[in-house]
């Protein structure tokens, strides 16, 4: 199933909304190309247009679009070998070729001579580059600025959020309250794609306590981006090893946080070594899983919070923005259809008197018995929501 971000995403300049300085400079360095600089910074936080801003640029001006994640491109060696043949080729279809390189600040620094490698392929360009990042100010992108115009995409403003929602609400014949719609505008602070998400998500439920527990997982959502700051910002001191302890979320979702961050916060050695920690938290939530050996919780706590916070050799005070794993709404949809069938269950054992782990077990066939027989569901009080969930 397509989602709505990717069915809505911007083809067009006049598409992107709220980004107008960003259009008009972007608009500008390709047209001078290659008269001033030979590749541009596009920064900003997640969900702020700059990957739809470079795909536009390449419709708008008839031209193919060369893409690569700079999370793969670790090194110098990965950087020549695949981005020099692209910058030296002709395009082979369009009128042009925009090199777009997402996410530049995964590329690694000064060790693997990554950045370096970049700005000298930067020199030699033939087409022009569009880098993303989510911060162009830090350190080692010190000499991609010095060969880049640098431009800032702006978090968006919750009105310009709310309005697209509502055009896409249109478009697919869905409603959700007009305070439901401006609590998702406020809340995803400015990350168009965040709140299509939660849009989209929102749009299928019906009761008021599936719309509240979409709002209390946006709550713990804040909860964990709080925890992750203590771990990855400061020092490693005894109140670390409470970073989670009051944090609504299990241990699997935590670790996914992790994994998804550790590559904003730490480069070279520290990555290495914040991937260990990973491996080793991994391991023992493996054991509990298979030997219910509890005791094992606090090794993980500690590896999460006191381990990764020991990577840091001083308090930093720089700004980075934490980015959602894709894989917690996948989990958070799987656990609202667990409720559904829980709550089937419950109402047919309590019908049938069998027990409630009988129905769970047996629930194919139930399923199939409620389905066959219109009179079944009134008899169990099945709502909509129970309903939907048997007919999908």
């Amino acid at each position: 199933m397509t989602t709505w971000a990717e069915k809505y995403r911007p083809i067009y300049f006049e598409d992107i909304r709220g980004q107008e300085e960003a259009v008009a400079k972007i608009k500008d360095f390709i047209k001078n190309f290659p008269l001033k600089k030979r590749a541009i910074i596009l920064y900003g936080h997640t969900g702020t247009g700059k990957t739809a801003l470079a795909h536009a640029a390449a419709k708008e001006t008839n031209s193919e679009i060369f893409e690569l994640n700079a999370s793969n491109l670790r090194n110098k060696e990965k950087l020549k070998e695949t981005l020099k043949p692209a910058i030296e080729q002709q395009a082979l279809l369009k009128k042009g070729k925009i090199i777009l390189i997402d996410e530049v600040d995964w590329v690694m620094g000064e060790d693997r001579g990554g950045i370096q490698e970049l700005s000298e392929l930067i020199e030699i360009s033939e087409y022009p580059m569009v880098l993303t990042a989510n911060d162009a100010w830090t350190k080692k992108l010190a000499p991609l600025r010095k060969k880049c115009e640098i431009v800032e995409l702006k978090d968006l403003d919750y009105k310009i959020i709310k309005d697209v929602l509502i055009k896409i609400l249109r478009k697919e014949k869905k409603f959700i309250d007009n305070k439901i719609l401006t609590e998702i505008s406020v809340k995803t602070k400015g990350d168009l794609r965040a709140a299509i998400n939660d849009c989209q998500t929102i749009s299928k439920l019906s009761s008021e306590d599936q719309i509240k527990t979409l709002f209390d997982e946006r709550n713990k959502e804040e909860d964990i981006l709080d925890a992750l700051k203590k771990i990855f910002k400061l020092k490693a001191t005894n109140e670390t090893l409470r970073t989670f302890d009051q944090i609504d979320m299990k241990t699997d979702e935590i670790i996914l946080w992790i994994e998804k961050n550790i590559p904003l916060e730490y480069q070279d050695k520290k990555l290495a070594k914040a991937y260990e920690l990973l491996s080793e938290t991994d391991l023992f939530n493996g054991r509990i899983y298979k030997q219910q050996y509890w005791r094992f919780l606090v090794y993980e706590n500690i590896f999460l919070s006191y381990g990764m916070a020991s990577l840091n050799k001083e308090n930093k005070t720089n700004f980075t923005k934490y980015k959602k794993p894709t894989r917690v709404l996948k989990i958070w949809m799987n656990n609202q259809k667990t409720i559904q069938k829980k709550s089937i269950s419950e109402k047919y054992a309590k019908h049938s008197h069998i027990s409630i782990k009988k129905a769970m077990k047996e629930f194919p066939i139930i399923k199939q018995l409620i389905n066959s027989n219109p009179k079944i569901p009134e008899e169990l009080d099945l709502n909509e929501d129970e309903m939907a969930y048997l007919k999908g």
